[in-house]
């Protein structure tokens, strides 16, 4: 068995082939044809001599420099027929000799000069032909056929390898124009992703603030009344610290990590409503939960946003409503997922902005839950208190 380094493509592109020796291949196999049939002398000539096997060296030899000068390469290919037929030297046919300057005038985009070269070459051919008095008949069927044909075969071959080419290029362009949208693409999911965050750590700190505030409030006013209270405050405000501060490391961590799915990174969802609640009820608000809902029916994006937006409205219940109870209601119905929760505090006033598109907190929630194709709508109570209604899909779409 060979070993590893001595194993090797089984072929090239003819990309990576050197042009030089495609070039230089080409130019030998043109002057190799002609000298064949200059020895040939298939009229019996006898004029087979050093003239005429230069002039197929010659042939050849124009073809080195086919990509530079194509055009050039091409007029002096059809002079050089001419001028070979002029010194009367063993016949070569009058196309043979230019098969290869027009392919290379074709490939290079030349097509209207390659084909203009051809006719002039089967023009003088037939012209000269029929002055030798050659039957029409063996003209048109024979010889002046086969002119045209090497004439067209040769400029068919040359634009075929021409549009190859371009559609390769063009599939190129094709693939680093789709490459370069997929980086453009993701660029913006990792800008998404970041809002995500930054969403997310908003509303986690302000609730956690909050619990802070209230229970801050409650050691201060326990604090040689009641130590026991005072304690059991702190408590729960070193813990609501700690929690949070976990968030944050495991934030930083997951931007460090940048393909970490983002959908999971906190392991947040419906089931961890109860610590919402345990702060809620710390806080003297009496919260009433009514979970129908198993998260296995969920997505894991909206499990997450459905978290967030009980964690915010119980914030704003905490911080602005004075309310003494809140009810926190969650349900699958007909493929979504239906939120409510309601307080009996004092509501919004005339100058709050309360619906889906502003007010406390509200953006946040409306913006997460619009992404996820849900609705939100938000606002005071009849009989008095506030309330936040979310519809949200259970299942992401494809």
């Amino acid at each position: 068995m060979p070993s590893t380094a001595a194993v090797r493509p089984a072929h090239r592109p003819a990309e990576d082939v050197d042009p030089r020796l495609v070039d230089g291949v080409l130019a030998a196999a043109m002057a190799v044809v002609v000298a064949v049939v200059v020895a040939a002398d298939l009229e019996g000539t006898g004029r087979a001599g050093a003239l005429a096997w230069l002039f197929a060296a010659g042939f050849g030899a124009l073809l080195l420099a086919r990509r530079r000068a194509p055009r050039l390469v091409l007029v002096l290919t059809v002079l050089g027929i001419f001028v070979y037929y002029v010194f009367q030297l063993p016949p070569i046919g009058i196309a043979l000799p230019a098969v290869a300057a027009l392919y290379s005038a074709a490939e290079a985009d030349r097509t209207r000069s390659a084909v203009a070269a051809g006719a002039v070459l089967v023009s003088v051919a037939a012209y000269f032909r029929v002055d030798e008095g050659l039957p029409a008949a063996y003209l048109v069927s024979y010889d002046l056929l086969t002119d045209v044909a090497l004439v067209a075969a040769a400029i068919a071959l040359g634009v075929s390898v021409r549009s190859r080419r371009e559609l390769r290029a063009q599939q190129e362009r094709l693939r680093a124009l789709a490459a370069a949208e997929e980086r453009r693409e993701a660029d913006r999911r990792l800008q998404a992703e970041r809002a995500g965050i930054a969403r997310d750590l908003h509303d986690s700190i302000g609730h956690t603030m909050s619990v802070i505030a209230v229970h801050s409030s409650v050691a201060a006013e326990a604090v040689g009344r009641d130590d026991e209270a005072a304690a059991r405050a702190l408590e729960r405000v070193r813990s609501a610290a700690s929690a949070t501060l976990r968030e944050l490391r495991s934030t930083v961590k997951l931007l460090r990590s940048p393909g970490a799915d983002p959908v999971v990174r906190n392991g947040l969802g419906l089931a961890g409503i109860p610590q919402l609640l345990e702060a809620a009820q710390d806080a003297d608000v009496a919260v009433t939960a009514r979970v129908d809902v198993d998260p296995e029916e969920l997505d894991t994006a909206i499990d997450a946003a459905a978290y967030r937006i009980v964690q915010e409205s119980l914030t704003n219940v905490l911080r602005h409503s004075g309310a003494r109870h809140a009810v926190v209601r969650a349900r699958t119905e007909d493929g979504s997922l239906e939120l409510c929760i309601s307080d009996d505090g004092r509501g919004a006033s005339p100058g709050d902005v309360v619906d889906a598109a502003g007010g406390r907190g509200l953006p946040g929630m409306a913006e997460r839950v619009g992404l996820l194709g849900g609705t939100l709508r938000a606002g005071n109570r009849d009989g008095g208190g506030f309330e936040v209604r979310a519809r949200l899909p259970r299942r992401l779409g494809p």
